[in-house]
């Protein structure tokens, strides 16, 4: 699938999705040529719509799981293989709709206690305190902090925008608390590679340990 594969991406990256669900497209492909044991080129709407029963009563994989496959499907037979699917030939499930957990100001001071250290604690308090995505903290940049006007401009965010967010008094003074600290040059958080920002995973991993 070594041509289809890079046709695919190329296709996503004509389009400007991001890395990650770049990703998750190909993880979906990939594991339907696994299931197979053939080129996804090869296969019948039949057998696509069997692999998605498949992932639904074999792997218990969750309606969102499974809506990837279905979104990762569409784009990869109708855009790069320009297949004739009519509209709706994959279901797609039923989401459940969940209210999300909204913790007290203890439940949050707590969990900021059991962050590790300050570089992921402050850059978790910048999630918690601008409504960030991840991937937006871990890319903002020293010159993005306007302290002046209080605000961050967030670059490329989601849909590949850019936007300004306000800057809480609180999280200025996290920020500033930090910045003394480490100084960075130009990554607010920087990675351990040199002149690289921090790494999503790496964030999302203090974030778990730090709620477990």
């Amino acid at each position: 699938m070594t041509a289809l594969r890079t046709r695919m991406q190329e296709d996503m990256q004509l389009r400007n999705f991001t890395s990650e669900t770049q990703r998750t497209y190909l993880h979906h492909i990939t594991g339907l040529t696994r299931f197979y044991m053939t080129s996804p080129d090869q296969l019948s709407l039949e057998e696509i719509r069997e692999y998605q029963v498949h992932l639904v009563n074999e792997r218990s994989q969750s309606a969102e799981a499974v809506n990837q496959f279905v979104s990762a499907a569409n784009f990869f037979y109708k855009e790069t293989l320009e297949t004739p699917w009519p509209d709706g030939a994959l279901v797609r499930g039923r989401v459940p709709h969940r209210l999300p957990v909204v913790l007290s100001q203890e439940e949050v001071a707590l969990f900021f206690d059991y962050v590790p250290s300050l570089r992921y604690r402050a850059a978790l308090m910048t999630a918690y305190g601008a409504g960030l995505r991840v991937s937006e903290v871990v890319a903002l940049k020293v010159a993005d902090i306007d302290s002046k006007r209080m605000l961050m401009r967030v670059e490329q965010g989601k849909g590949k925008k850019d936007r300004y967010t306000l800057l809480p008094q609180r999280l200025l003074q996290v920020l500033r608390i930090w910045w003394r600290s480490a100084r960075p040059p130009v990554w607010m958080f920087p990675g351990w590679r040199e002149g690289r920002h921090m790494n999503c995973g790496a964030l999302q991993l203090a974030c778990r340990e730090a709620a477990s």
